[in-house]
């Protein structure tokens, strides 16, 4: 019976001590190991790590391949205390509150696997206040309507560049990857109210691009209205021209034609102008719009005041 007890105890001893001396390192993972509470310099890598049992090798392990997860702000599963303000409300500068919700992917650095296991208990929360102070100092500078616009934008831009600042005092050998904000909302109490206001803001805008693209259209039609004007009157003037030109071409061929007339016959002119002179007055008196003097005359000789004027002839009818 004792030597059963003795071969149990060996075999519980056995076991503990290759518990205590044996590790699985993962493909994400380093060991850091501490020899007596100092930190040896080799760090396996993946594989069976067999070091001293006993408690003598304490073994930790350090994700330096996978990235964390920090979440800052708003709990959507946490209960709201009415006598207490919820944690990730936050004032902004014109005194209006805003609940927040942030995210922050971090990777541990492989050169400081020393400081992340130094203070791998503390690093979530240290992570988690830096955001939060940030995220207080933003809101704070800015009015409720700019945050509720532009903060999902601009907020993890700043998160990302001056968190990494913030916590480089802490040495806790981690790197930020990423900063989202994954809710960014006035308090329920008063949602409705910012919804409407938001829907009018959104109404106004799409009201006044309306305007402007009926202002950009009315400008369109101007100047296309303006574009056949000028051209209408640049068609106009080129035929005035041509037909300013044909004249004075037809003006110039009749003078020459005169001057010509008046070199064989010096009468040339006074003939032409008698021609045009007795046709237009046939033409006036085929018309009535004159007659001959001698149906008037008298023994008193001729009174042009007082004998009637012939009244004009009517065409017939063709």
């Amino acid at each position: 019976m004792f030597r059963y007890l003795l071969f149990l105890i060996g075999l519980i001893f056995l076991v503990w001590t290759a518990a205590t001396s044996l590790t699985q390192v993962q493909s994400h993972e380093r060991a850091v190991i501490r020899r007596f509470g100092r930190i040896l310099d080799d760090k396996p890598q993946q594989g069976l790590y067999i070091g001293l049992p006993w408690g003598i090798d304490r073994v930790d392990l350090a994700p330096v391949g996978r990235v964390r997860t920090v979440d800052v702000g708003v709990q959507d599963k946490e209960e709201k205390n009415e006598d207490t303000t919820p944690r990730g409300q936050m004032v902004t500068g014109d005194h209006n509150l805003v609940d927040v919700q942030a995210k922050i992917n971090f990777r541990v650095r492989e050169a400081d696997l020393d400081k992340y296991v130094l203070n791998q208990d503390q690093v979530d929360a240290f992570v988690a206040r830096a955001a939060e102070s940030l995220l207080a100092e933003w809101i704070a500078a800015r009015r409720v309507d700019d945050i509720l616009r532009h903060g999902k934008t601009l907020l993890p831009t700043f998160l990302h560049a001056r968190l990494q600042e913030r916590i480089r005092d802490y040495d806790l050998g981690i790197e930020i990857e990423t900063a989202s904000i994954t809710r960014l909302d006035p308090p329920d109490e008063v949602k409705g109210a910012f919804d409407g206001l938001a829907k009018s803001q959104t109404s106004i805008g799409t009201k006044i691009n309306r305007a402007k693209q009926d202002a950009a259209t009315r400008r369109s039609e101007a100047k296309a209205e303006e574009y056949k004007i000028l051209s209408l009157a640049k068609s106009y003037a080129r035929v005035e021209e041509i037909n300013a030109a044909a004249d004075a071409d037809s003006f110039l061929q009749r003078l020459e034609q005169y001057r010509e007339g008046m070199r064989t016959n010096p009468d040339y002119i006074n003939a032409l102008w008698l021609d045009n002179v007795t046709r237009l007055f046939m033409r006036m008196r085929e018309n009535g719009r004159i007659d001959l003097l001698d149906h008037y005359l008298n023994n008193g000789g001729l009174s042009i005041t007082q004998f009637p004027l012939q009244p004009r002839k009517k065409k017939a009818p063709e």
